[in-house]
């Protein structure tokens, strides 16, 4: 797909020097009475006026860096542990897509699918970092052929197969560990498996991308801080918010105080279907899907969790169960506590209250809830964050901050509503510069399209802005920014976004809404034990 003229994204645009112009030649009061303005024109106009006054800037973000594009960069080796469907996910974001996916999306987009072209065009829009797969391991016999193909002959952003034939299969983490070659590992596993796996790999001197959730106890987290601490390795948390232009611009506005003094932030999850609620082991025709003792280690698989028979639908639905995983807490919270970190920087909460219960999905086994609601209180900045979650019912409710001059909400993009009693903006409501009853600034003017997303889980993560970010009018997978940065600095040096410091703040939190559900109590944070008490 060509890319548009940049003069069609500006064509409805109104710039600074229009707006000199225009009250350079007309007194300002007198402006907003000429007939022949559109009124949609008028409060455009006005909108930007203020934006302007406040500092609100319509700079495009400027496009990533080319310093990792060349062939020169020295090849990073990896190794991946875990190529389920988050797995196959970050091979992506480094770069490599299996050959028939590419190929059939492709032939798709040849045949006017909207969304299959997008898709293909934002991959394409992805730099080529330069590195290799060189190990691939998992416990499920199918998902190991799977990551070995992609690794070895996936199709990069550029087109071209990766034509890599000295990809290993490893059977256990600790052999794919012991490779020396092996400069940097993506731990994609179920969670449980996060806090040792990333222990070991630190402990052999690899650099470390963990997806989240990090840890399940703060035993766990304490250890795994202080085994990155000390070994002084890359580490990099799978919390690719950081990444969207549109938090980074929510930063701004909050640093710029232009909502005024927040005090209750609101967040929310809602989804309506059973494979949003992790009930994952049947395919679209009900049948079981693929795994049985004989293609999956289930020994291995287990680890230090209770022995239980060989189960499909625990494999395929671990977040369902406290054994594995902290649900909701772990899965979907997590990304809601460190998007507001990133724009706030609020650290850790002083006390957390959470309740709910399984009201909706009973035929199935699990100790997730379905519902479930955490209050998180924040004494030292003045704040409550409000997390209110349903797995049935898909009404989209997004991420507010309400502040005492504005509300902010959050997602795939940002929009700002003036409140009608608002002290800083008292004169300009009354002098009709700001409409109250309407969203006063969006951001990016150009929206990102998920009207195509057909996966009702897929387009929740979009609307709440996980999947893709515009820079300069090209949509770029977020997940692939973060990978880049993390890649970025095991070359260059520097600091990740979601480096240790930050991911333990955020699974503090994680952990203490998962307890307070549990133990059915208020649970508070000691930072001098480091633990919930």
């Amino acid at each position: 797909m060509a890319d548009k003229d940049p003069k069609d994204n500006n064509k409805n645009k109104i710039s600074r020097r229009d707006i000199i112009k225009g009250v350079s030649t007309v007194p300002l009061l007198g402006v907003f009475a000429f007939d022949f303005w559109k009124k949609k024109t008028k409060d455009r106009i006005k909108n930007k006026i203020v934006q302007i006054d406040l500092g609100l800037s319509e700079d495009s973000p400027k496009i990533i860096s080319n310093r990792t594009k060349g062939k020169n960069r020295d090849i990073v080796k990896i190794g991946i542990i875990g190529v389920g469907g988050r797995g196959t996910a970050l091979l992506k974001a480094l770069g490599f897509v299996e050959p028939d996916s590419y190929d059939q999306l492709s032939k798709n987009a040849k045949k006017n699918d909207k969304r299959s072209a997008q898709k293909l065009q934002t991959y394409h829009n992805q730099e080529v970092l330069n590195v290799q797969v060189i190990g691939v391991c998992d416990v499920f016999d199918l998902r190991a052929e799977k990551g070995i193909r992609i690794a070895s002959n996936g199709i990069q952003p550029n087109g071209e197969p990766a034509n890599n034939k000295g990809v290993k299969r490893y059977l256990r983490y600790q052999d794919l560990l012991a490779n020396p070659e092996i400069d940097a590992v993506i731990i994609s596993t179920p969670d449980f498996h996060h806090a040792h796996m990333t222990i070991d790999a630190v402990n052999a001197g690899k650099h470390v991308y963990c997806e989240k959730a990090m840890t399940l106890t703060e035993e766990q987290l304490n250890n795994v801080y202080t085994a990155v601490k000390k070994s002084g390795v890359v580490f990099q948390l799978g919390h690719q918010n950081s990444k969207n232009e549109t938090f980074k611009k929510a930063k701004e506005i909050i640093d710029k105080n232009i909502i005024g003094k927040v005090t209750l932030i609101e967040t929310t999850t809602n989804r309506n279907s059973k494979p949003g609620a992790w009930i994952r082991h049947l395919d679209a025709n009900g049948n079981p899907k693929p795994g049985s003792p004989e293609t999956i280690d289930w020994e291995q698989w287990l680890g230090n969790t209770p022995k239980v028979p060989f189960s499909i639908e625990r494999y395929y639905g671990w977040a369902r169960f406290f054994a594995y995983d902290t649900g909701l807490a772990g899965q979907l919270f997590s990304h809601e506590v460190d998007s507001i970190n990133q724009i706030m920087g609020f650290g850790i909460p002083k006390t957390v209250t959470s309740s709910g219960g399984i009201y909706f999905y009973k035929d199935e086994p699990r100790d997730m809830p379905d519902t479930f609601q955490s209050v998180l209180e924040f004494q030292d900045r003045e704040f409550t964050m409000l997390y209110s979650a349903t797995l049935a019912n898909s009404r989209s409710r997004g991420r507010v901050f309400m502040g005492h001059d504005a509300s902010m909400e959050v997602g795939s993009s940002l929009k700002i509503t003036i409140n009608k009693d608002s002290t800083q903006y008292r004169d300009k409501i009354k002098n009709g510069l700001i409409n109250p009853s309407k969203p006063f600034y969006t951001y990016p003017e150009k929206q990102i399209d998920i009207d195509g997303i057909t996966s009702a889980t897929e387009k929740y993560y979009a609307e709440r802005g996980l999947i893709n970010t515009n820079i300069q009018g090209k949509n770029i997978d977020v997940t692939h920014l973060h990978i880049k940065e993390w890649i970025d600095v095991i070359r260059d040096g520097g600091t990740t976004a979601c480096n240790i410091e930050k991911a333990f703040q955020d699974t503090v939190a994680v952990l203490m809404v998962h307890r307070s559900y549990v133990e059915n109590k208020k649970v508070a944070w000691d930072p001098i034990k480091k633990k919930i008490i």
